[in-house]
């Protein structure tokens, strides 16, 4: 154990809403007994991210001797069996008030090659050379209507999903796609969900194993649809 700064919960503040749960991205909060609980001090960064979500305040940055972060246990947790449980922050049921559109006029796709799945697309193909690339999860043209004007246009682009999909395979194959092509850039763009961040991780280990440095930016798209960028 090392002295560091780790979340701590109030179990009296606490009344399990759950706003907290979406917003730790290492998934080490879960509601358990109608309360937030950290269910493991290796899975908590200490950066608190999850800090200002909790409406009764009852979330707090301690310092405290506990397990050292361990990102290898995060991803393995978030990838594994527990990440698929039912209990997972991904599948807490909501009801969204959609939009409806206000134009009939049709809108263009600026997607620019086939096909687009990570586990499809050839690891060697002219849509990759000299090309900023888009990583995108499943999930995110459903709850982001303008992806194809603010993100696809003018990248190529490969989507997955980290949770239901062999990630370690795919930060393989993604990896052999960066060291056998010119990519320019990466974007990358999960949605908020914890396990939906496993992508970031693929994008990382892709790196390491392709020896390059290519520069990286990342986005997250919330449940309602915004946009959110996280400077790296």
């Amino acid at each position: 154990m090392v002295l560091r700064k780790i979340v701590r919960i109030d179990e009296e503040l606490c009344d399990g809403c759950g706003q907290c749960i979406p917003n730790c991205a290492e998934g080490a909060l879960q509601i358990v007994d109608g309360k937030a609980r950290l269910i493991s001090d290796s899975y908590c960064d200490g950066l608190g991210a999850c800090l200002g979500h909790c409406p009764r305040g009852a979330i707090t940055i301690e310092e405290r001797e506990a397990d050292t972060f361990d990102e290898e246990a995060v991803y393995a947790y978030l990838a594994g069996e527990q990440a698929l449980d039912c209990s997972c922050p991904s599948t807490v049921v909501q009801t969204l008030k959609g939009s409806t559109p206000t134009s009939s006029v049709y809108q263009k796709s600026a997607l620019g090659h086939w096909p687009v799945q990570l586990r499809l697309v050839p690891v060697k193909a002219p849509f990759f050379d000299d090309a900023h690339l888009l990583v995108a999860a499943d999930c995110v043209p459903f709850a982001y209507p303008d992806l194809h004007d603010t993100l696809l246009a003018g990248r190529s682009l490969v989507v997955g999903c980290p949770k239901f999909e062999d990630a370690r395979a795919y930060a393989d194959k993604l990896g052999e796609i960066l060291r056998r092509n010119d990519v320019r850039s990466i974007t990358v763009v999960n949605m908020e969900v914890p396990c939906c961040h496993g992508l970031g991780w693929i994008v990382d280990r892709a790196m390491e194993a392709s020896g390059k440095r290519i520069p990286v930016r990342r986005h997250v798209i919330t449940v309602k649809g915004e946009l959110l960028e996280e400077e790296r």
